[in-house]
């Protein structure tokens, strides 16, 4: 028995036992109803690691008059499955069902997962699968339609204080002071498997265990982070919608969260210049300057001293005034251009630089601007036939109302110069 890991040996047996997830273990939650009523269904359990995936699985399960085998991408194949199931189609007690719980049902891949899917029509077998990763991204759109998709969350800190409780209950109480206590909570992050990871490594100290004690016997629990999968997307996103919201404290926390997790600060430079092209744009010129410099700053001093530069880039972009009038105005001007690629320019803006484009007309009547008085000559130069179309509409922040000021004096001079060639 002491070889078999406390996490598994602290695994719920009832929905009693069990921490967090009420949204679906209370007495009205979904799966509780499907396990009063003994509802065969297949489902996906998605959820960050520690939340209780395979152990609501299993309480499923164990509530179904039904053979329940467990397997696992890394260790078994397409072939073991389809054994498996050749094995109950041929079995004397065809009447059970048979339920296959598939834990990090994400790694197989997108035609393994296939396999799957005539059985699950025919009725052959129930699907239970646990996923950490984002179904949407991770799973056939057919599967996941077959399936009951459950989302489950990192259990709080009073949820993970319940699991504690639970094991000085059964097994025996930890001389914990208050501060201990709480850090231990912190320390796990949300995942119950961790926190009883970290019980396992200081249960057998017997005197009392302070703070300070508690990190020198337990281990940190490495941050929740994967630049590959769905994590990686929801933290950029979160920083993104941040650093737009002018919100320079979550902003850091954000970009924290990103490097704590190993994210690579050259692919964070290029999404936080990104940012400033995007949502400060010509509201604040200098931002731009200010993300290519910290960009630089880092690829020549590196981690831990060009940190900093992404971050004072980053809080000099929250603190910014905000402006999408540029990135609006370019996104519509490649939509029209798209759609009006076969006009050509007006002939008397374009050279000629042969004497056949002369005698076709090419730049005759082209006035050049510097020789107005005002330097502005008025011209059209959309494509003939093509109404005139205002793309760019400054908004009043920041530098942006001085080009509103530019935008709206030469709009007035083409105005006047249009009404004198009418006279």
């Amino acid at each position: 028995m002491n070889k078999i890991p406390l996490a598994e040996l602290m695994r719920p047996q009832t929905l009693e036992e069990t921490s967090g997830q009420s949204h679906l273990i209370s007495s009205q939650g979904f799966l509780t109803h499907l396990i009063e009523a003994k509802k065969p269904l297949s489902l996906l359990l998605w959820g960050p690691p520690g939340c209780g995936k395979t152990t609501l699985a299993k309480l499923y399960a164990n509530s179904l008059d039904a053979h329940f085998y467990p397997i696992s991408p890394l260790m078994h194949g397409i072939s073991d499955l389809k054994a498996l199931i050749e094995k109950q189609r041929q079995s004397p007690l065809l009447s059970q069902r048979l339920i296959i719980f598939v834990d990090e049902i994400h790694r197989f891949n997108k035609a393994q997962q296939d396999i799957f899917l005539p059985y699950l029509e025919n009725g052959t077998l129930i699907l239970i699968g646990a996923t950490t990763e984002n179904p949407s991204f991770a799973l056939n759109k057919a599967l996941i339609s077959r399936l009951r998709v459950l989302q489950l969350h990192p259990l709080s800190d009073d949820e993970l204080e319940k699991v504690l409780l639970r094991y000085e209950s059964k097994v025996r109480s930890l001389h914990l002071t208050l501060e201990a206590r709480v850090l231990l909570i912190r320390m796990a992050q949300g995942d119950a498997r961790h926190l009883l990871n970290l019980i396992e490594n200081i249960e057998h100290d017997l005197g009392e265990i302070t703070p300070q004690k508690l990190e020198l016997l337990a281990q940190q629990r490495p941050a929740l982070y994967d630049a590959h999968a769905d994590t990686h997307y929801q933290l950029i996103s979160a920083l993104h919608k941040a650093v737009r919201g002018s919100d320079p404290d979550a902003s850091l926390y954000w970009l924290s969260r990103m490097l704590e997790g190993g994210e690579s600060p050259l692919y964070l430079a290029r999404r936080i210049t990104r940012m400033a092209i995007e949502d400060v744009g010509l509201a604040d010129p200098e931002a731009l300057s200010r993300c290519l410099h910290a960009w630089e700053t880092y690829e020549k001093l590196g981690s831990p001293e060009g940190d900093l530069a992404l971050a004072e880039a980053i809080v000099y972009l929250a603190l910014a005034p905000k402006s999408n009038a540029i990135y609006t105005a370019f996104k519509q001007a490649r939509a029209l251009a798209k759609e009006t690629s076969h006009f050509p320019p007006p002939p008397w803006i374009i050279n000629a630089p042969t004497s056949l484009m002369k005698d076709l007309g090419y730049g005759k009547g082209y006035v050049y601007d510097h020789d107005a008085d005002d330097s502005f000559s008025g011209q059209n130069y959309f494509p003939p036939g093509m109404e005139r179309v205002s793309f760019y509409h400054p908004r009043l922040r920041g530098f942006e109302r001085e080009m509103k000021k530019r935008a709206d004096y030469f709009q007035k001079l083409r105005e006047q110069k249009a009404e004198e060639e009418k006279l």
